[in-house]
């Protein structure tokens, strides 16, 4: 009996013991909620724990700041903008998204190994450090990095030219001097940068030879021609017959031959296919006045036209196939994203009309043929009598000064003109229109700008030669920078008799630079040019990439002038991009 008995009184302990603890155990949950809290918000088990703080509720989201240690407070920027915030301790923390409008600086987030970082720099763009001292018969600055056919303000590049047709302040499309410029010294400057290209010779109508067949009314010969000094195919059709040649061709897609067109109604006609859906263009090259044309929205045809005769002479039509395409997608509102080159191949070119065809290929570029497409538009296209290369389109560059109209002159196109065409000059051995067209093109550096050159004077002593002669004028420093660039390219390749002229131009340049430069500089950045100067009004601070353009030419120019002016400042504008500033008093 009485072992029964201490039985029951340990039983009793033990549940008095069990019940105290769970008491105390529910007192201490309860204790976790703060007050104001609601059965409405706890976890009822029918999903997952992360439920108890959805929804928008002011009493979930504070339980969640201060579980996550910070609370959420309003900032009020300059007395002016206000925006949500968040409070950790002594430290305030704003949006990142708001920091990069307001001061214009980025960042991502970025992931090494599984961890996860944000990366923040003060600027969006690249310095390229010289390799060696700057050679005018070598690369011109970092242009082999340019790929100026596929911008988005090109419209395509003429068929008849060979060069790049810009819509930048004309929708229409116009020949851009500059535009040209840079168009021929990326390439001169890839073909020195890049691999060999890879070449496949279709048709050159006597060692390589192709299986060309016929469809309709059309034939087809091998001969000799007089003209051409070789042996070429001649094809002949009727309405709705072709001469042609079926491929399965990827990844070469610049086509080039020589064409001789016979009767106006001639074309070719080049097939692409994407070889994931099978999807099919057609890239008509055909005599018309019109740059680049579709007749629907929906079809599958993309027209270039080229301006011929019954007279026309041979040329050399030379087709980036994938950006022609892209061109002409763009006109029907599909070329927003741009189809890899992968993805495409050529599956057959088309003969129609009368004409002859020779050295016909497919390549991975022919970057030295399109330099020389450019060289030869600034020969035959130049003012004899000015020297100049005009705009063809009104200009309007700021409030306050007068509008250029057509026909007005660029010290930057002018030294991009003559930068090419020295090199054309080194390239082909001495060719002497390349020469002349280059010393001709000095002439508008010494007329002044309000009389149709490009020659402004900064306080009436330090000549510039103006990217845009404006009255009054607004000093643009990297069209300058780049007009002597032009300037040193033809005093150092051009015969010692012949660059006299480009040489005293380019060193009173240097001089007016070394004056002016410190001009720029604001501390933290740099002004696009000197209209606060000139009108009186706000500075024209440089985006970015123009920054870093004025920081280039700068570290180029170094390497041939060695005042340490040039060296020193482009190393403090370095560190702007990095965020640092001039010392304050």
């Amino acid at each position: 009996m009485l072992r029964l008995n201490v039985k029951l009184l340990l039983f009793l302990v033990f549940g008095l013991v069990f019940l105290a603890t769970w008491s105390l155990w529910n007192r201490c949950l309860d204790g976790l909620h703060p007050p104001g809290w609601d059965n409405s918000y706890k976890h009822n088990g029918d999903g997952p724990l992360q439920d108890v703080f959805s929804g928008n509720s002011p009493v979930a989201d504070r339980q969640t700041s201060e579980l996550q240690g910070y609370e959420e407070i309003d900032c009020l920027i300059n007395g002016d903008i206000a925006l949500k915030c968040r409070k950790e301790g002594d430290e305030v923390y704003l949006p990142f998204s708001f920091i990069h409008k307001y001061f214009e600086v980025y960042g991502k987030l970025a992931t090494y190994d599984g961890y996860e970082r944000f990366e923040w720099s003060h600027s969006y763009s690249k310095v390229f450090y010289p390799k060696g001292k700057y050679e005018p018969s070598g690369v011109f600055m970092y242009f082999e990095n340019y790929n100026v056919e596929v911008r988005e303000r090109v419209k395509c590049l003429s068929a008849t030219e060979g060069v790049p047709v810009s819509t930048q302040w004309e929708s229409g499309g116009y020949y851009y001097p500059t535009q040209i410029a840079q168009f021929g010294l990326s390439h001169y400057s890839k073909n020195l940068t890049e691999p060999e290209p890879r070449r496949k010779v279709l048709e050159d109508g006597e060692k390589d030879i192709s299986h060309w067949s016929t469809n309709g009314l059309a034939s087809f010969t091998r001969a000799h021609d007089p003209e051409a000094n070789s042996f070429v195919l001649q094809f002949q059709s009727s309405i709705g017959g072709s001469v042609s040649l079926k491929l399965d061709h990827v990844l070469d897609f610049v086509l080039m031959m020589d064409l001789k067109i016979l009767s106006i109604n001639s074309s070719v006609t080049v097939a692409l296919q994407n070889r994931e859906t099978r999807q099919l263009w057609r890239l008509h090259y055909l005599c018309s006045p019109q740059l680049i044309f579709i007749q629907d929205s929906k079809d599958q045809d993309i027209y270039h036209g080229i301006e011929c005769d019954d007279v026309t002479p041979w040329i050399t039509l030379i087709r980036d196939l994938v950006v022609d395409l892209q061109k002409g997608l763009l006109l029907q509102n599909k070329g927003k994203r741009k189809l890899p080159r992968s993805k495409l191949k050529v599956v057959g070119i088309a003969l129609r009309g009368w004409g002859k065809v020779d050295n016909v290929s497919l390549s991975s570029s022919e970057h030295l043929a399109h330099f020389y497409d450019a060289a030869r538009w600034f020969v035959k296209h130049q003012d004899r009598n000015t020297g100049g290369w005009p705009n063809p389109v009104k200009r309007r560059v700021a409030a306050g000064m007068e509008e250029l109209e057509p026909g007005w002159y660029s010290a930057m196109g002018q030294g991009h003109a003559i930068s090419v065409l020295a090199r054309a000059y080194h390239h082909s051995g001495g060719e002497p229109q390349y020469l002349q067209a280059a010393i001709n093109g000095l002439r508008p550096f010494r007329v002044p700008s309000d009389e149709g050159g490009v020659l402004a004077l900064f306080l009436g002593k330090f000549p510039w030669y103006e990217e845009y002669p404006t009255r009054p004028a607004s000093f643009v420093l990297n069209g300058f920078i780049y007009s002597l660039l032009g300037l040193y390219d033809l005093k150092t390749l051009a015969p010692p008799a012949q660059a006299k002229e480009a040489s005293v131009l380019f060193e009173q340049g240097m001089v007016s630079l070394k004056n002016l430069l410190l001009l720029f500089d604001t501390g933290s950045g740099t002004s696009y040019d000197l209209r606060h100067f000139t009108l009186g009004t706000a500075p024209n601070l440089a985006r970015w990439d123009y920054h870093a353009t004025h920081v280039n030419q700068l570290l180029l120019l170094a390497t041939i002038d060695k005042d340490p002016l040039i060296e020193v400042t482009a190393r403090r504008w370095i560190g702007y991009m990095n965020g640092k500033r001039a010392a304050h008093n």
